[in-house]
């Protein structure tokens, strides 16, 4: 992995954490998954059937229902630029996050973000940006000067687990008054604590679970089922091209 490297010291626990929620950008390009919301426990609801997602960065999107029935294709290139690019704002000609480079710390984790043209493809639920970019939780580089209350979340309980099969690192978070969803009004994480799965390959956030209030219990399961696996625009179709047949005759009417 390329980039500048931090001559910090070694990270700790919570350090890691932070630093392992705000790489995602560049960690994977591809992404295939399920993802499931959970309901309060004192509702009694079972959680609802999972949507499976293939994902292209950065907005080739496709979700099926359980049964396969196709709810949502796109390849992210269908619609004109030319009203972005025209408006000559600073942030129509940000780069693409994997054309930057951040700093990294020693493990290979991202200490400090640059600037660049952040957010993930979604479909409903604005958080799956914040899920499959967790940089909400970290912010985008460490604190100037750690006094309480500064950090965006308040991390505890750092562990190493294992989620759907892959490497996950578990925290408990709290948030602080300096925590800003990355979609507004639409938190990752209750207003207590939060039990909050990172997967260790990609960053993405894996499973969240209230732990405190009403919301007890509410949260997201998102099983990761491939990375970086090759993905064309035709698979983001709703309906792929039909290809000619050049063994068949083709018949000539002649009037």
């Amino acid at each position: 992995m390329s980039g500048q490297r931090s001559t910090s010291s070694a990270s700790t626990p919570v350090e890691t954490f932070r630093s392992l929620c705000r790489s995602s950008p560049w960690r994977w390009e591809t992404l295939q998954f399920t993802i499931a919301w959970r309901a309060p426990s004192d509702q009694g609801a079972d959680t609802a059937p999972p949507l499976r997602a293939w994902l292209r960065r950065p907005a080739a999107l496709r979700v099926e229902a359980a049964d396969g029935t196709l709810l949502h294709s796109t390849t992210g290139n269908e619609q004109s630029r030319d009203a972005l690019y025209v408006s000559a704002t600073r942030k129509s000609w940000l780069l693409a996050p994997r054309l930057v480079t951040p700093v990294y710390d020693g493990a290979g984790l991202v200490r400090r973000r640059p600037e660049a043209a952040y957010g993930e493809a979604v479909f409903g639920d604005p958080r799956w940006s914040s899920m499959l970019d967790p940089v909400e939780l970290a912010g985008n580089a460490p604190v100037a000067m750690v006094y309480p209350g500064a950090n965006r979340v308040e991390v505890e309980d750092v562990a190493e687990e294992t989620f759907a099969g892959r490497p996950v690192l578990a925290a408990t978070v709290t948030p602080n008054p300096s925590y800003e969803p990355a979609a507004p009004g639409r938190p990752l994480v209750g207003e207590g604590r939060t039990r909050v799965l990172i997967d260790v390959g990609t960053a993405v956030c894996v499973s969240t679970t209230a732990l405190d209030g009403p919301t007890r219990g509410a949260g997201h399961d998102l099983a990761i089922l491939g990375v970086d696996e090759y993905l064309t625009d035709d698979y983001f179709r709703a309906a792929p091209p039909e290809l000619s047949d050049v063994s068949r005759h083709v018949p000539w009417i002649v009037g």
